[in-house]
């Protein structure tokens, strides 16, 4: 019986050898089809560029300008373009030079040197 149990022995041993050997002398190949859900993966956000600012302006300080007041100022008169006196205008016009004065020489109506209305020269008028 002793040989029995020792090849039984044996046996085993040869067996558990030979299943050992085996499965480095196997190759086989493996597909493995995964449908699922990926593994998390990181990615930087885009860069964000900002256009540049507009540039400053200033708005100018409003000017004001005092209005045109046409009239007397005191003792003279604004016409809008120069300031009168009071006898300025008259004289200007020829008032003021006594009763029976016209305009002033040479503004026509033959008082002055002739060269008004046609007169002097030889007519009587001076």
């Amino acid at each position: 019986m002793k040989t029995n149990i020792s090849g039984k022995i044996l046996a085993g041993v040869v067996a558990i050898a030979a299943w050992s050997a085996t499965g480095i002398a196997r190759a086989d190949v493996h597909v493995g089809v995964n449908i699922g859900i990926p593994a998390p993966v990181y990615v930087a956000p885009t860069p964000v560029y900002a256009p540049p600012p507009p540039p400053v302006i200033y708005q100018p300080m409003p000017m004001y300008a005092p209005p045109v007041v046409m009239g007397w100022h005191g003792d003279r008169y604004w016409d809008g373009r120069r300031y009168w006196s009071r006898n300025d205008w008259n004289r200007h016009h020829g008032y003021g030079r006594g009763p029976h004065h016209g305009p002033p020489p040479g503004h026509g109506y033959g008082h002055g040197n002739g060269h008004g209305n046609g007169h002097g020269n030889g007519h009587g008028h001076r």
